[in-house]
């Protein structure tokens, strides 16, 4: 099993303006700990000699993910690194009209570590493509993040998809849900 750790969208306008005034700093802090535990398990994959995939969502003009403005561009945090790999995307899944899927087989792996924003989007939908698409998927439990939507809060949000995508299954793949901490890459 090869493993590669994927970090899907994390870039510095993801959930710029997506709370009310009142809820934004919070949204806005808890992403910012969950980048610091994105770029732990970054550092330990490249120690390890384990793929660092980074996801990159293309947003049209005047989209906060403009190509080739600030709010674009990948967080310093885990910005990449010489041998890392940088995927364009413009839809929720990661594999849409990417080579996503060529720049892993190229690399054998067979096994995706999975984190980013935002959960219940372009999280979602790669982890279940990923599952479908035969990877099995270990989803980091405190590594994905996302804003409020209408009347749930982002925590509510990022507890739903652990819980219903832990065990997600197809074929012989499967996604098991785990804290950063307790993940070996």
């Amino acid at each position: 099993m090869t493993k590669a750790l994927l970090i899907i969208d994390v870039q510095n306008a993801i959930l710029s303006g997506k709370g009310t005034p009142e809820r934004q700093p919070h949204i806005d802090a808890a992403l910012d700990e969950t980048v610091i535990r994105l770029r732990a398990l970054q550092e330990k994959a490249r120690i390890a000699g384990v793929p660092v995939v980074l996801v990159q969502h293309d947003g049209p003009p005047e989209h906060r993910l403009a190509v080739g403005t600030p709010g674009w561009a990948i967080r310093d945090e885990i910005a990449p690194a010489e041998n890392d790999v940088v995927v364009h995307k413009k839809s929720c899944d990661s594999f849409f009209d990417t080579d996503l899927a060529e720049r892993l087989k190229e690399r054998s792996v067979t096994h995706l570590i999975i984190g980013g924003c935002m959960s219940q989007f372009c999280v979602d939908t790669t982890v279940r493509r990923a599952v479908t698409l035969g990877y099995d998927v270990t989803l980091v439990a405190d590594g994905h993040m996302t804003a409020d939507s209408g009347s749930l809060p982002f925590p509510a949000i990022v507890a739903h998809h652990n819980e219903t995508l832990d065990g997600f299954d197809a074929g012989r793949a499967k996604v098991s849900v785990r804290p950063a901490a307790e993940i070996a890459v």
